[in-house]
Order: C-alpha cells, then sequence, then structure tokens
C-alpha cells in the first residue's frame, strides 16, 4: 500500500504497535468487511432502524459477494473508511466498530 505521494508506509509491528501514533492504516484498507451484526451495532449507536444504517454506511460488493464500509477520499490515503475523523486520525464509532476492526492488529485494543 501507498500514500498519496506515492511512498510506502511501513507495516506496523504488532509487538509494540500503538494507535496513538498510527495516521489510521487500519482505516485506509480498501475492503472492510461488515457482517449483520456489525450493522446492528451501527444502527444501535445512530438510532437508526437497521435498513437505514446498512444503505448509509455500507455498500455491497456483488462481484465478491461481501459487505464493506463506505469509503471517502482523504488527504494522507487514496480513501479511508467513512467513520475516521481525519482531524484526529480516530474512529468516530469506536465504541460501535466493526468486528475486524475490534480484532486489528490482533487484539481488541
Amino acid at each position: 500500500m501507498t500514500t498519496k505521494n506515492g511512498k510506502a508506509f511501513p507495516i506496523p509491528v504488532r509487538a509494540k504497535y500503538s494507535c496513538s501514533k498510527c495516521p489510521a492504516y487500519c482505516c485506509s484498507y480498501p475492503e472492510i468487511e461488515v457482517t449483520s451484526r456489525d450493522i446492528e451495532r451501527l444502527a444501535k449507536h445512530f438510532e437508526l432502524p437497521y435498513r437505514e444504517a446498512e444503505k448509509r454506511f455500507t455498500k455491497y460488493d456483488a462481484k465478491q459477494k461481501i459487505t464493506l464500509l463506505r469509503h471517502r477520499e482523504d488527504k494522507i490515503f487514496d480513501s479511508v473508511c467513512a467513520m475516521l475523523d481525519q482531524k484526529t486520525r480516530r474512529c468516530t464509532v469506536y465504541h460501535a466498530r466493526p468486528a475486524v476492526c475490534r480484532g486489528y492488529p490482533d487484539s481488541p485494543r
């Protein structure tokens, strides 16, 4: 993966990984897969019906047959998860984040 300026960014070392020193690499992954449980969690967080949360925050990749979080343009990476606060580089739905985000990079914190 590369940043907009074409430079490669380093893969984090898991043993010493700190989110506080990260520009949100995980949020820049082009495919952040979500489950129906993840959509339920987002719907509850935003006090929306399930279908509205699904429509607003996800998109379906028919080719791969998976549901993904929506992305938007970013100043550091080409695009990032729509839930990322681009100023603080932190998740705006941290307590309602999808399971794949909860497990990154191999631990819940």
